[in-house]
């Protein structure tokens, strides 16, 4: 062990460079050093940016830009079809590598982790000597590079792996943090978006020292609880514990959002991507023995301005069908819903545990209900070892749409 002062946490955060590009140019290493995006349609000029590589991102091209629009940026860019069964590999070997170092190890996507070190380690020289082991063994194994963040919260050790990138480890501690923290535009914080930072701004509010200052009652006379929050991230006392998934609270929504391979420009586009997005919500709430008691539709347009609506359902269910058409009634009875969609997210809300007593509806045929799960049953058992697109509705087949682990989300 390294001398040094004791400390209550030691947390690291890890995140994997470039995540999508990064893969790809480790399958092929050709791609190594090349602007990269890795896109959906990319033989359609109108096919979406779904990841850059770092030089990608050097000349400009963004996430969300069409194929057209990225190649403006540099006549050098490659651009790659995505592979998610890969993305999906590497990420479960990037955890497997976190949990030799830490006893509790808390994912937030497929290419981020907090790691908890404070059993471990008693002083921050060890923290950033894990951080840089951990960083080279990723390197080493799987020929991508991370960047890590050491710190006393989750907050500031995310921020942490956000300021030095690529390949690098960035140590904030309680005696720095003012100092590297303070200066930093207010979105640089978990948690400001764009909207928050443009409303902080109206008040002068522009900097992480800025939101530091000011009055939290204030903060959340403006932005309500998230202001209050805020302030609390701002000023290093956030104090949240890495979770590891046995000890993370009951799931309360299932998502699952992506952007397609291109915009969305039909009603029957829309419903099919509905379709293909709640097969997956279905599947996910089936493998944590959950139904749903109502969706959450979330339309983004290509202006990136989001629309969202959501109902409850007659009858809880677990069935990506029932929910895909639930969906699908939202976006029609919406008159004002956007056309072309850029993006669209799929949530199942009001959730209730499989085995808690239900009133039973008298019109429902029950046994039909049942040889229903059953199939969907058998359905996960196949989709589990070969594949989430092994096997799907007849609907679906041709429509080239690529189903986005990424894209799945869980609020607790």
């Amino acid at each position: 062990m390294f001398g040094g002062e004791a400390v209550e946490k030691i947390i690291l955060h890890s995140d994997a460079n470039s995540f999508f590009a990064s893969v790809e140019a480790a399958l092929d290493p050709s791609l190594k050093g090349k602007a990269v995006a890795v896109c959906g349609a990319v033989e359609e000029r109108h096919g979406i940016v779904l990841a850059q590589s770092i030089q990608a991102r050097r000349w400009g091209v963004k996430t969300g830009m069409t194929v057209a629009e990225a190649k403006k940026c540099t006549p050098n860019l490659t651009v790659v079809k995505p592979h998610y069964d890969m993305y999906t590999k590497y990420s479960k070997a990037l955890r497997r590598i976190y949990n030799d170092y830490a006893f509790k190890v808390e994912p937030f996507g497929l290419d981020e982790c907090w790691l908890d070190l404070s059993t471990g380690i008693k002083n921050f020289k060890d923290g950033v000597y894990v951080a840089e082991t951990l960083r080279e063994q990723v390197k080493k194994e799987l020929d991508i590079t991370v960047s890590v963040g050491v710190s006393f919260n989750k907050i500031f050790a995310k921020l942490g792996s956000d300021l030095k990138k690529p390949d690098a480890v960035t140590l904030i501690s309680p005696q720095n943090y003012k100092e590297k923290v303070f200066p930093l535009p207010v979105n640089a914080l978990l948690g400001v978006g764009r909207s928050t930072a443009a409303a902080l701004k109206k008040y002068g509010i522009k900097t992480v020292g800025a939101l530091a200052e000011c009055n939290p009652d204030f903060l959340k006379q403006t932005l309500g609880k998230a202001g209050e929050t805020l302030w609390i991230y701002a000023n290093g006392l956030e104090s949240s514990p890495v979770l590891s998934e046995e000890e993370h609270p009951p799931v309360k929504s299932v998502g699952n959002g992506m952007t397609p391979p291109a915009d969305l420009k039909t009603a029957d586009e829309v419903h099919a991507f509905i379709l293909w997005l709640s097969l997956e919500v279905g599947r996910r709430l089936r493998e944590c023995g959950l139904l749903c008691g109502g969706v959450s539709l979330s339309l983004r347009d290509t202006a990136l301005a989001v629309k969202q609506y959501q109902a409850p359902l007659k009858q809880a269910t677990d069935n990506g069908g029932d929910i895909a058409a639930a969906a699908y009634r939202l976006f029609a009875g919406k008159a004002g819903a956007p056309l072309p969609l850029r993006s669209l997210t799929v949530t199942a809300i009001n959730l209730v545990d499989i085995r808690a007593p239900m009133q039973i509806d008298m019109f429902c045929d029950n046994r039909q209900t049942e040889k229903r799960r059953a199939l969907n049953r058998a359905v996960d058992a196949v989709c589990g070892r070969y594949g989430q697109n092994a096997l799907l509705p007849a609907s679906l087949f041709g429509k080239g749409f690529a189903l986005s682990p990424s894209g799945q989300s869980f609020q607790r």
